[in-house]
C-alpha cells in the first residue's frame, strides 16, 4: 500500500498544482495588470465549481459502472487531460478580454468550465480510491502522504512561478504556464500506471443500491441529519478559508504595492505554513483528535485574518506576512482534520459520499469568491476605498469561522455511521415508493 499512497500523491498534487496559476498569478494579473473588476473575476473562478453536481453523479456511477474493469482511473484520466488543456489556454484566452469583451467573456468561461469539469471529475475519482485502497486504519497516513506531496508541489509551483515571472510580461506568463500543465500531465500518468486493481466481478453484480439512481441516493443522504450538519458545516468552513483565494494577493498589490513576483511568493510562504501544520496535525490527532485539531485550526486561522485585516490599516507589510503564515498553518490545521472526518463520513457507497463533500467544497468555493468580489467592488465603489471593501471581506469570513466553530461542536461520526447504515436499510425502499407514487 506504500507505493500506492505516493501514487495516489501524485495525482491529487497533479491536479492542485494546475489550480495554482490560475487561482493566484492569473487572478492578480486580471485584477491589477488588466483592471477587470474583482465581481467578474470572482464570477469567472468560479464557473468551474458550478458543475460540482457532477461529483455526486459521476461518483455514484462509477460505484457500479466500472469502464475496462476500472471504476475510478477513466475518470481521473479524463478530469486531469481536462484540467492541464485547461491551464494551458487560460492566459491566451484573458489577454483578449480587453481588446474583446465578449468574445473574451465566452473564451474564458469556456476554458474555466473545462478546467472545472476536469477538477470535478478527478478530485471524486481519485479521493473515492483512496478511501478504498486504504481501508479505515490507513486513511490517515494516507491523507497525510497525499496532502504533504501536495502542498510540496504547491510551494514548488508558486516559487516557480515566482522566477519565471521576475520580468513580467504576456509572453512570459504564457510560458509559465505551458510548463507547469506539462509538468501536472507527467505527474498525474505516472500516478496512475498499476494503481487501480482491475475488478473481476461484473457491473451487473457491483453491490448494493445498483438499481438507485444517484439523485435518489442524494435524497437519502439528505435524510441524515448528520450528513446535513456536516454538509452545512464543511460549507461554512470552506467559504471562509477558500474564499480569500482570489483576493489575497490582490490586496497585497493594493495594501503594500508588491510586485506579481512578490505576490504569488505568498502562495509559497502559505505552503510551507501549511506543511508544518500537516506535520503537526499527524502528532496531535492521536492525542487531541480530529475535531479538536480542527477546532484548533478554525482559531488559528481566524487570527490570521484579524492580523492580515489590521496590516492593510496600518501599512505594516510585516505584519500581513505573520497573518499570511498564521493563516497557513490555520488552515493546514483545519482542512487536514476536516479531510480526514471526511473520510471518515462514508458508508459502503464511497463515491457518492465523496461527491457529496465534494460538493460542499465547490458550492463553498463559488460563494466565498462571487460574494468576496461581489462586497469588495460594492464597498469599494460606495466608500471610494479599496482597501475598505477588502477589509469587509475579511471581517465576513472571519465570522463565517466562527459559525463553523459552533457547528463542529455538534458532528459527531458514530451517529452518522448509525444513521447511514439504517437509511441504506430502512429507507431505501421508502425513497423508491416516494419516487414511483410521484
Amino acid at each position: 500500500m506504500g507505493l500506492k499512497r505516493w501514487q495516489l500523491a501524485l495525482i491529487h498534487a497533479a491536479v492542485a498544482i494546475t489550480l495554482v496559476p490560475i487561482n493566484s498569478t492569473l487572478n492578480r494579473v486580471m485584477i491589477k495588470e488588466l483592471g477587470i473588476s474583482a465581481t467578474l473575476v470572482a464570477i469567472m473562478a468560479s464557473l468551474p465549481y458550478l458543475f460540482s453536481p457532477v461529483q455526486v453523479a459521476i461518483g455514484a456511477y462509477s460505484d457500479r459502472h466500472p469502464i475496462g474493469g476500472l471504476r475510478r482511473t477513466p475518470y481521473i484520466l479524463a478530469g486531469l487531460l481536462l484540467c492541464v488543456s485547461g491551464l494551458a489556454i487560460a492566459p491566451m484566452v484573458v489577454f483578449i478580454l480587453p481588446e474583446n469583451l465578449l468574445l473574451g467573456l465566452l473564451l474564458t468561461m469556456l476554458t474555466f468550465g473545462a478546467w472545472g469539469m476536469g477538477y470535478n471529475l478527478a478530485a471524486v475519482s481519485y479521493l473515492s480510491l483512496a478511501t478504498e485502497l486504504s481501508g479505515e486504519k490507513g486513511r490517515t497516513r494516507t491523507v497525510a502522504v497525499m496532502w504533504f506531496v501536495m502542498i510540496i508541489g504547491i510551494i514548488l509551483t508558486a516559487a516557480g512561478l515566482s522566477r519565471l515571472l521576475e520580468f513580467y510580461s504576456p509572453e512570459a506568463l504564457q510560458r509559465a504556464f505551458n510548463l507547469v500543465a506539462a509538468v501536472a500531465l507527467g505527474l498525474g500518468l505516472l500516478g496512475m500506471v498499476g494503481l487501480e486493481p482491475r475488478l473481476s466481478t461484473s457491473p451487473a453484480k457491483m453491490g448494493e443500491g445498483a438499481h438507485v439512481s444517484w439523485g435518489d441516493q442524494l435524497r437519502l443522504i439528505w435524510r441524515n441529519p448528520q450528513a446535513r450538519l456536516f454538509f452545512v458545516y464543511l460549507s461554512a468552513l470552506l467559504i471562509a478559508i477558500l474564499g480569500q483565494d482570489i483576493l489575497l494577493e490582490p490586496y497585497a498589490a493594493e495594501a503594500f504595492m508588491l510586485s506579481v513576483a512578490a505576490t504569488t511568493r505568498i502562495t509559497s510562504i502559505w505552503g510551507a505554513c501549511f506543511l508544518l501544520a500537516l506535520v503537526a496535525a499527524a502528532v496531535l490527532e492521536p492525542r487531541l483528535g480530529k475535531r479538536r485539531v480542527a477546532w484548533a485550526g478554525a482559531v488559528i486561522a481566524l487570527l490570521g485574518f484579524g492580523l492580515i485585516l489590521g496590516a492593510g490599516m496600518i501599512s505594516a507589510v510585516n505584519v500581513f506576512y505573520v497573518g499570511v503564515i498564521l493563516l497557513g498553518l490555520g488552515s493546514g490545521l483545519a482542512t487536514v482534520s476536516n479531510l480526514s472526518l471526511m473520510l471518515d463520513m462514508t458508508t459502503q457507497q464511497v463515491g457518492l459520499y465523496m461527491g457529496a463533500w465534494g460538493m460542499a467544497s465547490a458550492l463553498a468555493r463559488i460563494l466565498g469568491s462571487v460574494l468576496g468580489g461581489a462586497v469588495r467592488d460594492v464597498i469599494t465603489v460606495v466608500s471610494q476605498n479599496a482597501l475598505l471593501g477588502y477589509g469587509v471581506v475579511f471581517g465576513l469570513q472571519t465570522a463565517l469561522l466562527g459559525v463553523s466553530l459552533i457547528l463542529l461542536r455538534r458532528i459527531d461520526v458514530q451517529t452518522f455511521r448509525e444513521t447511514s447504515q439504517r437509511l441504506s436499510l430502512d429507507a431505501r425502499a421508502a425513497i423508491l415508493q416516494d419516487v414511483d407514487a410521484g
